[in-house]
């Protein structure tokens, strides 16, 4: 059983988009997950807007992935530096802490969390 944040059982995240590297709506990670889609993020218009700028365009469909492309109000699993790199930028997205990997609180800290989470 995977930890959130919080230090309980890891709530899904997303089950349509469905979500996590595993796409399994959790936001799970492993080995193979070299990307920590660990965070459990609600999507903006503004963050949507400014991860394509950045180079990582999560608004197109890619039907060859299986990526039905995100839009604002949309639940993801996002990589961790991504986020962290849209926080340093005052872009970050909020967060569901019961949805984030308890892997996240050695990158980023419960306070900063806090002061994004829609669930706190």
């Amino acid at each position: 059983m995977a930890l959130n944040v919080l230090g309980t059982e890891l709530q899904i995240c997303s089950q349509n988009p469905v979500t996590g590297f595993y796409r399994n709506g959790c936001c799970d990670t492993g080995p193979e997950d070299r990307g920590l889609h660990t965070v459990c993020a609600l999507m903006s218009a503004e963050f949507l807007e400014f991860s394509r700028r950045m180079g990582n365009d999560l608004s197109t469909p890619a039907p060859h992935f299986g990526f039905p492309g995100l839009k604002a109000n949309d639940r993801w699993c996002l990589c961790m530096l991504r986020w962290l790199e849209a926080l340093e930028h005052n872009m970050a997205p909020q967060v569901y802490l019961a949805g984030t990997h308890i892997s996240v609180i050695e990158h980023i800290d419960m306070e900063t969390l806090r002061q994004y989470a829609l669930d706190a």
